[in-house]
């Protein structure tokens, strides 16, 4: 087992996704839950505009001076694994300037299955897809499907009106999980919302006790070949 040590630096919170998944609002959920108790920071992604930053700092969930855009003028994901540099600086200035903070949320911009943060920049990350992107979208499997720290299968108020079972796409997630969680979440379901809330909690007491360690998703994730029969 690695060593652990306490951490007194905000913890670093990565949310991935691909496009049009929710990522903003939910990150704007989660600052309109727990801005009375933490103090939040926002890093948001975008290529060419700081789009979402400015929807966040629009909708007022936390003072506009916490909320950073980082345009990365390539590919999302080069930005949050490749080559995290503007990202790292952002977040670091951020904490510097505004600091202390307890969480810093970092916001990919929308990229695909395979999109995951580097270790080097987020110490927990959790990847969202939204129901109305399919109901097999979930056991397609990918790194930030398979390995992020949480699964959010979004906007479940939609089920009904695209034909989709959450509770079938949530057993699907699971199985590609292997038991890692998996959270149902729609911002008009409380207890989702509080749920959501708790594991942003429980996650920020482990980093700073040192019992949380930063595992990297990977580029590859288990996948098979064969046709079942």
């Amino acid at each position: 087992m690695p060593e652990t040590t306490p951490s007194a630096r905000a913890l670093r919170l990565g949310v991935a996704g691909p496009v049009g998944t929710g990522k903003s609002s939910l990150i704007a959920t989660v600052c309109r839950v727990l801005a009375d108790e933490l103090r939040l920071g926002v890093v948001t992604n975008d290529i060419y505009t700081d789009e979402d930053a400015r929807f966040l700092r629009s909708v007022g969930v936390l003072p506009a001076d916490r909320i950073v855009g980082v345009e990365t003028g390539a590919c999302p994901h080069t930005a949050i694994r490749d080559d995290v540099t503007a990202n790292l600086i952002a977040v670091e200035t951020l904490e510097a300037e505004q600091g202390p903070l307890d969480v810093v949320l970092v916001e990919s911009g929308g990229d695909n299955l395979t999109a995951t943060f580097s270790p080097a920049l987020v110490d927990a990350q959790l990847f969202v897809l939204d129901v109305a992107g399919g109901g097999d979208v979930a056991r397609k499997g990918g790194p930030g499907i398979a390995r992020a720290d949480l699964l959010v299968l979004n906007k479940t108020d939609l089920a009904p009106y695209v034909g989709v079972d959450v509770d079938r796409m949530l057993h699907d997630a699971g199985h590609a999980r292997d038991g890692r969680p998996v959270l149902a979440l729609s911002r008009d379901d409380q207890a989702s919302v509080d749920a959501l809330a708790d594991w942003v909690r429980r996650t920020l007491a482990a980093h700073r006790t040192g019992d949380h360690v930063p595992v990297d998703p990977g580029p590859m994730a288990p996948h098979s070949h064969a046709h079942p029969h």
